[in-house]
């Protein structure tokens, strides 16, 4: 019977340290994995510097121009006619506020914009979104003029009727 128990020993000596092995190693692991979570989860924030701030996108300002635009043209002897309803897209309340004062500068620039494009050049989604880059550029070069910044996002043509 002694023999019995020495043999048994050294194989349960084994058995019980592969299982404190298992356990220690499990523990570890779970350990390792609350560690990780607790330190991607728990990151300290960031300070946003002014100049970071300024990166950030504002909502969106529509201010549309009113009246509608109405250019008549005269195409191969007919009298044509373009009615365009545009709509400014701005992101700071202030410029665009400051931009306004200077309506009757942008609308003369728009109509003289509008009456030198041919009519024939209108009637194609290309000429059209030709013109309202066109047009926006307008807008930012009296913006940049006057205000020293370009206030307007772009425009958009929100209603463009040719007759």
């Amino acid at each position: 019977m002694a023999q019995s128990e020495a043999v048994k020993e050294p194989g349960s000596k084994g058995k019980l340290k592969l299982i404190i092995i298992v356990v220690v190693a499990l523990l570890l692991a779970v350990g390792l994995s609350v560690g990780a979570t607790w330190f991607f989860m728990h990151k300290p924030e960031v300070k946003a510097e002014p100049a970071a701030a300024t990166n950030v996108r504002q909502p969106a300002l529509f201010e549309p121009l009113t009246p509608a635009f109405v250019i008549n043209f005269n195409a191969n002897g007919r009298q044509r006619y373009m009615q365009v309803n545009i709509t400014m897209l701005a992101r700071n309340a202030a410029d665009l506020e400051a931009l306004k004062v200077h309506m009757p500068t942008i609308r003369n620039n728009l109509v003289m914009l509008f009456s030198s494009i041919p009519f024939e050049s209108l009637s194609s989604p290309i000429g059209q979104e030709l013109l309202r880059q066109k047009a926006t550029a307008s807008i930012q070069e009296v913006a940049q003029k006057e205000v020293g910044k370009t206030v307007v996002e772009q425009l958009l043509f929100t209603n463009f009727v040719l007759q």
